[in-house]
């Protein structure tokens, strides 16, 4: 029997021989005990790969997947190995190393860290701005309301906790006057965003607050400086409930 019929062992255990190669492996497989040791060693090693990387995806990580996609670049085009001598003994040389990677991936575990090679930090795919990502999030809601004329845009998403505000010919506020926005909640009622004053008749502004738990937003006119409760009617409201 041919000496080099021991090198097949990691060839076989991940089913990568030919059908003449793997029937006379597998009768030399009866005969040997070292190479049925190795094989169940390597067969071993790749099924850790299941069960211990396997891991329950966090809710956020398909949002988060969704709203970046732009900025992932395609995989390099796959290049087989250049042959030393023959495909045979080819195989037989990258084979095995590679299940024994896969040996010390399951080592590692859920917590090991991939390096691509092929990242690019240079690379010049487009960015999403923070209002485009809250505009393109699977679960974003958006109510736009008539306002004196002008018009109040809001894009809101419970999964990022932010909204886009965006207004346009909103009629101009006296001196000492700012807009001030405010969320809905459920529990609390009218509760003012951190950051949410508005000035200019047309803005865009991204706001981050507690959308999780608001039914609702509005925008008051308020002191400058804002104010920790509504001290005026709303100009404008907006129901996130049959948006």
């Amino acid at each position: 029997m041919n000496s080099e019929i021991h090198a097949l062992s990691g060839a076989y255990a991940v089913d990568a021989l030919d059908d003449i190669e793997r029937a006379q492996f597998e009768r030399h497989l009866a005969e040997c005990a070292e190479c049925r040791a190795e094989v169940d060693s390597l067969r071993e090693a790749a099924g850790l790969l299941v069960e211990t990387t396997a891991a329950e995806p966090p809710a956020a990580l398909r949002v988060r997947l969704l709203t970046e996609v732009a900025t992932v670049r395609p995989l390099p085009p796959v290049t087989p190995p250049t042959p030393l001598h023959d495909g045979r003994s080819t195989r037989r040389r990258w084979v095995a190393p590679l299940v024994a990677a896969a040996a010390v991936v399951a080592a590692l575990g859920a917590g090991g860290v991939v390096w691509h090679p092929w990242t690019d930090e240079t690379s010049q795919a487009p960015q999403l701005s923070a209002a485009d990502r809250v505009r393109n999030a699977p679960d974003a809601v958006s109510v736009t309301r008539k306002v004196d004329g002008g018009e109040a845009t809001i894009v809101a998403s419970k999964s990022l906790n932010q909204f886009v505000v965006s207004t346009q010919d909103l009629p101009a506020l006296p001196a000492g006057k700012v807009y001030e926005m405010w969320l809905d909640d459920a529990d609390q009622g009218m509760v003012p965003v951190t950051g949410g004053l508005m000035t200019a008749a047309d803005s865009t502004v991204v706001l981050e607050g507690d959308v999780s738990n608001a039914s609702g937003a509005g925008i008051t006119v308020e002191p400058a400086g804002g104010s920790r409760v509504p001290t005026s009617d709303p100009v404008v409201v907006f129901s996130f409930e049959n948006a």
